[in-house]
């Protein structure tokens, strides 16, 4: 593991979290299929769920609702409000601090709100590219990294989108960036755990 997983899962199981560390994205998906079965899975809007393949291999066993996808008899709106109100949740993260500030920037707020409270489990899962060394740098990742390629892979028309360097805090219609949540430490109320990869995976 490396120093600064070490540090990070350290801080964590400090302030109330279970962390599990894997050196791939293929080992934490075993695990998380291994720990998920028979159960109603929400996805938050993630590229490293969809690096690690986690929908299709969990959707063989489980009953997993993601707004990514298209359903038949659900609109987007109410996919995301299934997705909140599962048993089990799992997410990724836009930034997080050495110390275990997590950070996650939101656009409808269905992600954040269904991490923060709701189901009985959240899982958040975080390559080694989110780990920023304090509070600052995490938010900073999240605003100006995370933003941008977001906007460019959803085809936003923002000025984030256009230039990809930074967040130019817009007006446009098409912001991502509308809702900011910072866990200070494991919310109380839902069961959490963390999933550290050291690969670099997502935005």
């Amino acid at each position: 593991m490396s120093e600064v997983f070490t540090k990070l899962k350290e801080n964590l199981e400090k302030k109330g979290y279970p962390v599990s560390v894997f050196a791939c994205r293929k080992c934490a998906a075993k695990y998380l299929n291994e720990q998920i079965d028979g159960k109603s899975v929400g996805f938050g809007g993630s590229v490293t769920l969809r690096q690690m393949g986690l929908y299709e291999s969990l959707s063989a066993h489980n009953t997993v609702i993601w707004h990514e996808e298209k359903y038949e008899n659900m609109t987007m709106k109410e996919a995301r409000l299934a997705a909140a109100r599962s048993e089990v949740y799992i997410s990724s993260v836009n930034g997080i601090s050495e110390n275990g500030e997590i950070i996650n920037i939101d656009f409808t707020g269905n992600r954040v709100a269904a991490i923060s409270y709701g189901p009985g489990k959240v899982y958040l899962v975080v390559g080694k590219n989110k780990v920023a060394p304090d509070y600052e740098s995490a938010l900073y990742r999240a605003r100006n990294i995370a933003g941008p390629l977001n906007c460019q892979r959803l085809n936003k028309k923002t000025p984030c989108a256009v230039k990809g360097d930074k967040c130019y805090d817009c007006s446009s219609p098409d912001r991502l960036c509308r809702n900011l949540s910072v866990l200070w430490t494991k919310p109380v109320g839902v069961e959490y755990e963390i999933i550290l990869i050291d690969e670099e995976l997502g935005y």
